[in-house]
């Protein structure tokens, strides 16, 4: 069940349109106009921070700028042949030293191009375990905390999308989604068009049983 389930999920890119805003309205205004911006910008940096499942690294992915995961790639290896003035960063509280060092002189070089540099933390940058110079240049631009979707913004917002997909999709199968899979809204999401489809292929309305033989044996990683 678990590779029917991948089978059926769809291909859903992270985009700024498909990210699910709750009380971050304010914040995605703010990333969206300092990324579409034709002229240099007047500040280079932009920090986003929030516990996971908040979408940071949906909206890093989604930024267009070249994606680098500190978690996967402590070192920030991946910099060395990428000459990039346009950065984005995730999870760079999983630095190690080199790592920091890294993104130090990466960053006096994309303010020396005028260029970009987004990145995510799960503290602010105050709380950022790093080294201070680092630390400091990180607190210098822009800086938004993400929340988390509650369970009724996420309920409501999987209602919308099955309504746009003229899916009737009750309120006990989207608690009973909540409570078991992914906490991430671009999962969510994923499931909610994996669900219709299988539903229309088998016949059968999307029920708790359905539910339960789609979502069995197959946990998926979060979009943090």
């Amino acid at each position: 069940m678990r590779q029917l389930l991948l089978d059926l999920l769809p291909e859903t890119p992270p985009s700024l349109d498909n990210f699910v805003p709750g009380a971050n309205g304010e914040t995605l205004t703010a990333l969206s106009t300092w990324l579409a911006d034709d002229e240099a910008p007047r500040t280079n940096g932009f920090l986003l921070w929030g516990e996971a499942g908040s979408g940071k690294s949906h909206l890093l992915k989604a930024s267009g700028l070249s994606y680098c995961d500190a978690r996967l790639d402590p070192l920030l290896s991946a910099l060395a042949d990428n000459d990039t003035e346009n950065l984005a960063v995730d999870h760079v509280e999983a630095l190690n030293p080199a790592g920091q060092v890294a993104l130090f002189n990466r960053f006096n070089r994309i303010h020396a191009r005028r260029g970009r540099l987004l990145c995510a933390a799960n503290v602010a940058p105050t709380h950022l375990a790093l080294r201070e110079d680092l630390r400091t240049r990180l607190g210098y631009g822009l800086i938004y905390r993400l929340l988390p979707l509650s369970d009724a913004e996420k309920s409501a917002a999987l209602a919308e999308q099955a309504k746009t997909r003229a899916m009737r999709f009750p309120r006990e199968a989207r608690d009973y989604l909540l409570a078991r899979a992914s906490r991430d809204m671009r999962t969510l999401s994923a499931l909610v068009a994996a669900l219709d489809r299988y539903s229309l292929e088998q016949k059968r309305p999307i029920t708790l049983p359905l539910l339960r033989e789609v979502l069995a044996d197959a946990p998926l990683e979060c979009e943090c």
